[in-house]
């Protein structure tokens, strides 16, 4: 057997990507032990713990000539592995000044017209940039989230003030930020009652078989892909119902209305891609590329284009309605389709249709 000084790997560069530190390890030629992936790392990274390793491993962070492995994978003579390792966050968010589509504001709220490529919160690899930071820089007064055991947030939940809802990064749209502790309160019973009025436009792949579809399947973290959500069995994961109304059918695609009872992460984007509909322009579902129709000539330059334009999902939070949390009006606000969206739907209502 190798002794340990031969076993030692060599700890590589740090990544050049501010949030992430990097780690390159080399299985030598000569270790013949068949260790356990998370226990051989524990041993050369500072300050690890086993159960942080393995959390690691499951959160995406840990791969092994390229691929992602379980812990329990035995590590052979000649691996590479490479280890990815979020920096801590900053002790608090803090102001930016990132210009902002204030729809509405008063007192105790504002409403946002988020663009897409927008992080709303601060998280790993997004501590800065966020709509979080431009919100402290317009206005300090965001309300703060008072969890009854504040020492089980993880850092990032820590840094969410006035955030009730969210949307995707690579989604555009409407979302309403809290100003005040009541009206957090106010407005997340409503997201948890299901009352408040959300409605999204998108352009799919395919042609549903019904012009109304309610989809209602618990959705999971993927088993195989931490980072990706998946539709799972019942029992395994969280109650979610998505319903969407076709609005018009082109060449292989359909542009819906989408409404949501619950708002669990990329629920949209699962449901649809789960029931054979990606949304176009989805890097993470599937629809980044031809899936349904030829993929030559005119209609692959064709295709070449939107996703030159949109990179990213087709779809857009259009519409938000909600009660106030003081005065008790109701109040509905629309969002016209961004520029990409609109030359992506005018293109194919041109050439698809």
């Amino acid at each position: 057997m190798a002794n340990q000084d031969d076993l030692k790997p060599a700890l590589m560069s740090e990544d050049k990507r501010e949030d992430f530190t990097r780690f390159d390890l080399s299985v030598p030629e000569g270790h013949h032990e068949q260790m356990r992936l998370d226990k051989y790392i524990t041993q050369f990274i500072q300050n690890a713990t086993r159960n942080k390793v393995q959390e690691g491993i499951r959160n995406g962070w840990v791969r092994v000539n390229g691929i992602l492995e379980k812990a329990s994978y035995r590590v052979q003579p000649g691996d590479h592995i490479v280890i990815i390792i979020p920096k801590p966050p900053p002790p608090e968010a803090e102001g930016e000044d990132i210009p902002l589509d204030i729809v509405h504001e008063d007192e105790e709220l504002l409403v946002i017209d988020k663009p897409a490529g927008m992080v709303v919160h601060p998280s790993y690899g997004n501590w800065t940039g966020t709509l979080v930071n431009a919100l402290l820089h317009h206005t300090q007064s965001l309300a703060t989230v008072k969890p009854k055991n504040p020492e089980s947030m993880t850092p990032d939940e820590q840094m969410r003030p006035g955030i009730v809802h969210r949307l995707d990064k690579g989604t555009s749209g409407l979302l309403v930020v809290a100003k005040t502790d009541r009206a957090h309160h106010h407005l997340s019973k409503q997201f948890a009652e299901k009352t408040v009025e959300r409605t999204y436009r998108a352009v799919i792949w395919g042609h549903p078989q019904k012009d109304e579809t309610t989809i209602s399947k618990p959705l999971g973290r993927d088993p195989s892909n931490r980072k990706k959500m998946a539709v799972v069995a019942e029992g395994k994961g969280k109650h979610a119902i998505t319903h969407y109304q076709v609005l018009q059918r082109y060449d292989h695609l359909a542009e819906v209305d989408v409404t949501l009872e619950t708002g669990r992460t990329h629920q949209i984007r699962v449901h649809l891609s789960w029931q054979g509909h990606p949304v176009l322009g989805d890097p993470v579902y599937g629809g980044d590329s031809v899936r349904y129709g030829p993929n030559t000539g005119s209609r692959k330059t064709m295709f070449q284009n939107i996703f030159s334009i949109l990179n990213r999902q087709c779809l857009h939070a259009r519409s938000l309605g909600f009660e106030h949390p003081v005065s008790g009006d109701w109040l509905r606000f629309e969002s016209p389709l961004p520029d990409d969206m609109h030359k992506v739907i005018t293109g194919i209502q041109r050439y698809c249709t």
